[in-house]
């Protein structure tokens, strides 16, 4: 890797500052630090890519094999990043090309990741290219079955505490992760074209996209984002059990996640459910709070 590319890839992974919950955080083992900053980089890459919001110049499209001039195609970028992670996997060959991928191989091999998590991530963005509103809230949970359940099942594959339960539990968390994400930034995510409220909620509560594109939210539209953010809610307490399930540091970590979550409802809560000015972000005393609390209740 040259300086200039890991540079770049440095610039994709100091992203993982803004999440609402801990990465990768420094109590963790090294080994489970660098296989999550791994992970990260990677999710972060092709979420990137979905969004249209990759480095300005074409450095990732060169990266992957392709134009300049091909930057801005986003359904070629995720074809030819779904061929880089494939190297990632081939038993032989020069691995793959991109400097967030590189490292991926030997997070893979030493841990025993398949491809199915990584080809759903690239898959969702491919289905955000094609799909910007969602009827119902099941079909909503069969996007975050594919943008956001992975993550969290990546986790237990690194960690090494998979069973079906856990999985079950952490789809729940990871589900709940998503959609409060999604509440946050309904006026962003409208500028792209894209409505992740489900349409049949949207019509119970008598709000349209016009409403969405307020300054500020009607007394419809916080009803609305209320309504919603109670699922979250009940989803986050549904898969809280995970935390309880594991012990040491992980179990530190995925209370981190939960607290994350329960922490950026509290901020929501906070605005009166008003979304529209800009994404309610928790503080860091609320996440410690939050953090606190979870730790208590799933001891």
């Amino acid at each position: 890797m040259t300086p200039a590319q890991d540079a770049h890839a440095r610039a994709v992974l100091d992203k993982a500052a803004r999440e609402n919950f801990p990465v990768a955080p420094f109590f963790l083992p090294r080994a489970w630090r660098v296989d999550l900053m791994t992970i990260y980089g990677y999710a972060r890459l092709v979420d990137d890519i979905g969004d249209g919001d990759l480095a300005p110049g074409g450095t990732d499209a060169v990266l992957l094999g392709l134009s300049r001039e091909q930057a801005d195609d986003r359904l070629a970028l995720l074809d030819a990043f779904e061929a880089d992670l494939r190297r990632v996997f081939a038993s032989s060959g020069g691995g793959p090309r991109h400097p967030l991928l590189q490292p991926l191989r030997a997070t893979v091999r030493r841990c025993g990741l398949t491809p199915e998590p990584f080809l759903d991530l690239i898959a969702a963005n491919r289905q955000d290219q094609r799909v910007g509103r969602y009827g119902t809230f099941y079909d909503l949970l069969a996007y975050c079955e594919l943008s956001a359940n992975p993550v969290g099942r990546l986790v237990l594959g690194i960690t090494g505490t998979t069973t079906p339960e856990r999985v079950r539990r952490s789809d729940a968390v990871c589900t709940a992760l998503q959609i409060v994400e999604h509440l946050q930034d309904v006026t962003d995510d409208l500028r792209r074209d894209r409505v992740y409220l489900p349409a049949d909620d949207m019509k119970r509560f008598g709000v349209d996209e016009a409403a969405l594109a307020a300054p500020t939210g009607s007394p419809e539209v916080r009803s609305l984002i209320a309504y919603e953010a109670d699922r979250a809610r009940q989803m986050l307490d549904e898969g809280a059990a995970l935390v309880g399930s594991v012990r040491g540091r992980l179990r530190l970590l995925l209370a981190g996640f939960v607290a994350g979550g329960r922490a950026a409802l509290r901020s929501i809560e906070a605005v009166g459910h008003d979304v529209l000015p800009g994404p309610p972000k928790a503080t860091k005393l609320g996440l410690v709070r939050e953090l606190g609390a979870t730790l208590r209740r799933e001891g």
